[in-house]
């Protein structure tokens, strides 16, 4: 039974590390942008990243759905860790 935990673990970290860095990049770019906005700097590039189109590879068109799926994910497999350690 401890090995099964201990790859439902191992899953979720994995879910986890994947998801953090788009989810990363979009509350940072979000964030900047609405601190940027009120003082006159208009960059327009962090509205790109927040959206997924980072250059040359452009992801704006399952980028949202990527990052909701991961999201759902992660919270769901995280809470059925924390309802088996109860």
């Amino acid at each position: 039974m401890k090995k099964f935990n201990l790859n439902k673990r191992q899953i979720h970290r994995k879910i986890a590390a994947i998801s953090a860095i788009p989810l990363l990049i979009t509350i940072l770019s979000g964030t900047i942008y609405s601190f940027l906005q009120p003082l006159g700097v208009d960059a327009f590039w962090l509205i790109k990243w927040h959206t997924g189109n980072f250059g040359i590879v452009n992801l704006q068109p399952f980028y949202s759905i990527f990052l909701g799926i991961a999201s759902i994910i992660s919270l769901i497999s995280g809470i059925r860790l924390l309802q088996e350690i109860s």
